[in-house]
């Protein structure tokens, strides 16, 4: 590409992360063409994809505020100050993400939030987006890309400066570069699936506001998100056998009785055994690969480059911030591609990996840490310490919902947070022994 010359960059998958870069390649000057496999989410008369609500924290609010849209998702979220957790007998327990400074993430839909940034990509002059073209062929060296038009059933090849695999967990571009020299790639399922349910808006008035509910049950979980309509967004996570074990509208009925006892009210027994058997559990991937580049041509983002489980809320987060980072390196290295490409792969790398371990910890955080007493006492620990020395004690949620600290900064901060308290708690005991040495001498 010749100075003079506007780069061309093709982007492969029109979700969120998909649209979002778009809009962040067309403020640098690119001419941009989306294609994405299925029809526009916003004419689709049923929502397509995975539905699960998003929670939406600074990461991803700092790249919606670099393309103007912040405000406008923000008004159109729910605000989640803390869990709220359910025990067998019903008891609730709310448990604030931020005691000390007042945060909190957001509940967004999925679908609501993909339109908002597609309507916000075409807004660029220089933005085209074609939505039913399958990719089925690629041209790793010319930088070459050719898709299907399922409508017409025609062939379209297309060469660009750069392209952009924001395809999924699934990703085609990703599939062809495993095929290159010291590619690096692995996906792990976990035994656990997740299934969708819902308490209609009818029932809102049962529940606490702004607060993401969770039902801790040890070796699974179920939550419930908030939606703007006032229904909320109910997920079952639990493994693959347990669901299986339930075959009968009985068996569904007297589990939930036994487990999840006071959700029966909420959801409705009807609507409950409606929802459970209408389709089958969902699978829970994990990927991780390295490098994110192909020379200077192709680029993977978001779930297509570190898919992660759920359940840190920052899947969505992190491939937002890939977008942010991306676009700091290229005016670092004045938009030469193989320079940030290379850099990219090396400073996204490392905090991948780091949030895609923390995520998988956090299930067993949620369905089963949350409800121990040493759960509790850290958390009122790092409270304490975070009110009194809040720049230099910041406990692992905040930094990794509330800063833009590095992932595997978080994750180094933790460890040296948890080094200390074993020392003061060495000490402390230390202290005590000679203490009661000398008394009982």
């Amino acid at each position: 590409m010749n100075k003079n010359e506007v780069a061309k960059v093709v982007i492969v998958g029109g979700g969120l992360v998909g649209a979002l870069n778009a809009c962040f390649m067309a403020k640098r000057g690119y001419d941009v063409y989306i294609f994405e496999k299925r029809e526009d989410i916003r004419k689709a008369d049923e929502a397509q994809g995975k539905s699960i609500n998003l929670a939406l924290s600074h990461r991803g609010r700092k790249a919606l505020k670099f393309i103007g849209l912040e405000e406008e998702i923000l008004n159109n979220a729910v605000p989640m100050k803390g869990r709220l957790l359910h025990d067998l007998n019903g008891y609730k327990k709310s448990v604030p993400y931020d005691p000390v400074f007042k945060k909190c993430i957001y509940s967004i839909g999925r679908n609501f939030l993909n339109g908002k940034l597609l309507e916000a990509a075409e807004k660029y002059r220089n933005v085209k987006i074609y939505f039913k073209y399958k990719l089925i062929n690629i041209g790793l060296s010319e930088g070459r890309v050719s898709f299907l038009n399922v409508e017409k059933n025609e062939t379209v090849e297309f060469q660009a400066d750069l392209i952009i695999g924001a395809d999924g967990a699934f990703s085609k571009i990703r599939r062809f570069m495993e095929t290159t020299p010291l590619f690096e790639y692995s996906q792990t399922y976990i035994e656990h699936g997740y299934l969708e349910l819902c308490i209609p808006k009818e029932q809102s008035h049962l529940m606490k506001s702004n607060h993401l509910h969770i039902w801790p049950r040890g070796e699974f979980m179920m939550i419930a998100l908030p939606n703007k309509d006032n229904s909320w967004t109910v997920t079952l996570f639990m493994p693959f056998k347990m669901f299986e074990s339930i075959k009968t509208e009985a068996d569904l009925l007297n589990f939930f009785s036994k487990t999840f006892s006071d959700s029966i009210e909420l959801i409705g027994s009807k609507e409950l055994i409606t929802d459970y058997f209408k389709k089958k559990p969902s699978s829970l991937i994990s990927v991780k690969c390295s490098p994110y580049h192909y020379k200077n041509k192709f680029l993977l983002l978001g779930d297509a480059a570190h898919a992660i489980v759920p359940f840190y809320g920052q899947g969505m987060n992190a491939g937002f911030e890939d977008c942010t980072i991306l676009d700091n390196i290229l005016n670092e290295n004045k938009d030469n591609f193989k320079l940030s490409l290379q850099n990219y792969s090396i400073k996204r790398k490392a905090n991948t990996y780091a949030i895609s371990d923390l995520a998988m910890y956090n299930y067993v955080e949620m369905r089963d840490l949350v409800t121990r007493p040493s759960y509790s006492l850290r958390n009122l620990l790092d409270s304490l310490l975070f009110r009194f020395f809040c720049n230099t004690w910041i406990p692992l949620y905040n930094s990794v919902s509330f800063s833009e600290m590095d992932y595997l900064k978080c994750v180094e901060n933790r460890k040296w947070q948890d080094k200390v308290i074993q020392v003061v708690i060495a000490v402390l005991g230390i202290i005590l022994g000679i203490f009661l040495y000398y008394y009982l001498l």
